[in-house]
């Protein structure tokens, strides 16, 4: 596969606050194994606009929230645990079932943690009670009785990630994280910092090729979820949220090769088809999900170039949605990772 990407204008084109896009980028452009193609871009960024791109609104039916401050506190355990939903072969998919709906991936998650809040009436918003979550009691969350089949990969990784937010909130922030986004004066990439500062399990940071690169799949998908949950108002009033790109996970790539935004070298699209693992920070992994990255941008601004105005977020909920019900396409990569 061709290395170069000459023909792709990967500079930036204002300030990168997070450092998501000036790190990626000399990933992108020095890739061996993932490539991304600009007339496929251009030709999906003509289809979205000619059909007029519409931003999936905010679930309010899977996700809890209230009018109160508490919610705060809730998607930052949520995107907590928001991550590797799928079985390894031979083994079911974890699956729980709400108001009678079987669902898995991350609407399992969400709906998990609401019937808690709802029916077990568990306190998921408190820092006290998640610091000292029982093994027990978060296995009551994600596999209540008579209601979910397999099990929620990584459970311990995702029980000590709950303990980390009760910890984390108590030390720092007197336990609502509502004080870390005023400290921040409501800025979301400033936000997103001190989640990746403050939060261990938030820090989504590799190297390629010697050089850090970041990816904060979950820090900048906080920051999008609060401005969702809150409808861009209160704790949601987020500001500068077009500096947020894409988050690099696993089903975003799948339907960027499906439109052939990206493609795989003939010996990664052959691991990835055929289920293999790859190595989380492995050059062939830092490379697709640096291309997921940079396909969004680069999506981005072939739609403003068609009049479209859409932020990186926007468009990676977009994608995401439209994958979660596309029949045709190849198999994800599978990763097993904290991150995404």
């Amino acid at each position: 596969m061709a290395t170069a990407m000459n023909e792709l204008d990967l500079a930036l084109d204002g300030p990168d606050t997070i450092g998501v896009l000036e790190t990626t980028a000399p990933v992108a452009r020095a890739a061996r194994s993932v490539r991304l193609h600009p007339e496929a871009i251009a030709r999906v960024a003509e289809r979205l606009a000619a059909a007029g791109l519409t931003v999936p609104p905010w679930d309010k039916h899977y996700h809890w929230s209230d009018d109160a401050g508490r919610a705060v506190n809730v998607v930052l355990l949520l995107d907590a645990l928001n991550f590797c939903f799928w079985a390894d072969l031979g083994e079911s998919r974890w699956q729980l079932t709400y108001e009678g709906e079987q669902l898995d991936g991350y609407w399992a998650l969400a709906a998990a943690l609401k019937r808690a809040i709802e029916v077990e009436d568990c306190p998921l918003w408190d820092a006290d009670f998640l610091e000292e979550i029982s093994e027990e009691d978060a296995n009551c969350i994600f596999h209540p009785e008579g209601q979910s089949s397999g099990r929620i990969p990584m459970f311990a990784a995702r029980l000590a990630n709950m303990h980390e937010v009760g910890r984390v909130l108590n030390r720092k922030y007197d336990g609502w994280f509502g004080a870390a986004i005023e400290a921040e004066d409501r800025a979301a990439p400033a936000l997103v910092r001190r989640l990746v500062a403050d939060f261990p399990s938030f820090d989504d940071a590799t190297t390629y090729a010697g050089r850090e690169v970041r990816l904060y799949k979950r820090a900048q998908i906080c920051a999008s979820d609060l401005y969702g949950v809150f409808d861009g108002r209160n704790w949601g009033a987020l500001r500068d949220l077009d500096a947020l790109t894409a988050f690099a996970d696993y089903k975003v790539p799948q339907i960027l090769r499906a439109e052939g935004i990206l493609t795989y070298a003939p010996d990664l699209a052959a691991r990835v088809d055929a289920l293999e693992p790859l190595m989380a920070g492995s050059p062939e992994e830092v490379e697709i999900r640096a291309a997921t990255v940079w396909g969004v941008e680069l999506l981005r601004r072939a739609l403003a170039e068609r009049g479209v105005t859409a932020r990186p977020f926007e468009i990676d909920w977009l994608l995401w949605t439209l994958a979660q019900g596309r029949q045709d396409m190849a198999p994800y990569h599978r990763t097993r990772t904290v991150f995404y």
